[in-house]
């Protein structure tokens, strides 16, 4: 028993004699392994560099918001740390590229590029009036202020469809934008084709362009290139196609060089309904049920909505007066002209011209009015009429020395257009394949 005892102590301190010495080597002599890993633990990322408007943006602390009530360039600039006589020395340095007392508006986003220290004062200033446009007012050194733009790319796609319901149906099953339904009912076949009464089995192909800012900002539909549409069996193409490079005014023909849109819009605005209808022998219990007629079109539209000219013209009124409101009237030729009534705002001067489909106001209720609307009026040869009784003309046709160079410019889209699959024809190739291969697993 003696013996066995003595045994297990003689192991025990075998065992802790080893587990010293190994610490004592450990001490006096680590693993350089240790150390290296010691040092990739402390070695610092770089960061990439990120450019926006011309800068890198690791080089300074960025703060961004969008301008508030009451905001001015002093304000926003003196709670960034910069003093009120720099303030006025940029601001008129900075005036002739953007005036920052008066175009600074309410909702719109700016940056600030600041100096990486406890005060982060701000550096440069980046002001957005819109998604593309961008101004720099950067007084770091000197001071100099320029207007730039974000980079924008163009994306060419096709669509096709079978109509079951509508085409805005059609569309948001596809998850393509419903803006491709709107250029084509209102811009392209507005006096070609009724949308509003489709024919289950229609369909279409449309060559289009999508727009996006910065490579990743999509901003919707830019244009329609191309198309065609098969209404009641019967084919309607449609090619975009610049007829004045100075005025910039793009019409739609078809392959025959046909203009397909009418010299007239149907209507001045995208209106929720028809609240009254041109009527020389309206009554109005209001007035005693006295005859009072009603000489123009009430388009019922939320107050805001954009006010399109009708027509290609010359602006001769645009002011504020007794019952009409604000109003903006326009001559298109020596037999028509248009007034739009009731407005909020007017966009347009006198003797500005404008083409048709431009805004030229937005729906109000000025001068006498019970609603938002814009009461549209319609005159001819001088007097006023209704529009929808009208046997309107057509756009002005393509000139015959245009014309060549039209159906050269169309013959190769032609063939790219025709060459598209309708999606029913794609729908029923990949069923045939599927068929095929379920076929061949058996």
């Amino acid at each position: 028993m003696v013996r066995k005892r003595n045994t297990k102590l003689g192991n025990k301190y075998l065992i802790t004699l080893i587990l010293a010495i190994l610490c004592i080597a450990c001490k006096e002599d680590p693993k350089p392994v240790l150390e290296e890993e010691l040092e990739l633990a402390v070695v610092e990322e770089i960061p990439e560099d990120i450019y926006e408007f011309g800068f890198n943006l690791n080089d300074y602390v960025v703060k961004r918001d969008t301008i508030r009530r009451g905001d001015t360039f002093g304000i926003i600039l003196e709670r960034n740390n910069v003093g009120y006589p720099k303030i006025f020395n940029i601001a008129e340095k900075a005036k002739d590229t953007f005036d920052i007392r008066r175009g600074l508006q309410v909702g719109k986003p700016y940056t600030l590029l600041c100096i990486k220290d406890s005060l982060e004062t701000a550096k440069c200033f980046i002001y957005q009036p819109n998604l593309e446009d961008y101004v720099v007012i950067n007084f770091q050194d000197s001071i100099h202020a320029y207007k730039s733009r974000k980079p924008i790319k163009y994306v060419e796609k096709v669509a096709t469809g079978v109509i079951e319901e509508n085409i805005s149906l059609t569309l948001e099953e596809q998850g393509l934008s419903p803006r491709l339904a709107y250029k084509m009912a209102d811009e392209i076949y507005a006096w070609t084709i009724d949308f509003r009464r489709l024919q289950k089995g229609d369909r279409f192909k449309v060559v289009y362009t999508d727009k996006y800012i910065d490579d990743t900002i999509y901003t919707g539909v830019h244009n329609i290139k191309a198309a065609y549409f098969e209404h009641n069996k019967e084919p309607f193409y449609a090619f975009e196609f610049e007829t004045d490079s100075v005025k910039g005014i793009i019409d739609y023909f078809n392959e025959e060089a046909k203009n397909l849109r009418r010299a007239f819009l149907k209507a001045p605005v995208k209106f929720k309904r028809i609240s009254s209808r041109y009527n020389l022998k309206r009554r109005i219990a209001v007035y005693g049920y006295k005859v009072r007629p009603h000489k123009g079109t009430d388009f019922a539209a939320a107050i805001g909505t954009p006010i399109m000219a009708t027509a290609d013209g010359t602006v001769t009124e645009s002011r504020r007066r007794g019952g009409n409101g604000n109003y903006v009237k326009i001559r298109h030729n020596a037999t028509y002209e248009t007034q739009y009534l009731h407005m909020k705002s007017r966009k347009v001067k006198v003797g500005q011209f404008v083409k048709q489909g431009d805004i030229i106001g937005w729906v109000g209720m000025t001068g006498n009015t019970g609603g938002p609307h814009v009461c549209y009026r319609f005159w001819k040869n001088g007097r006023q009429v209704d529009p929808f009784k009208q046997k309107l003309p057509e756009a002005k046709p393509i000139s015959d020395s245009l014309k060549v160079r039209y159906l050269d410019f169309i013959a190769p889209i032609k063939v790219q257009l025709d060459s598209i699959p309708f999606r029913e024809t794609i729908l029923e190739e990949t069923l045939e394949n599927k068929d095929n291969l379920i076929s061949f697993k058996n």
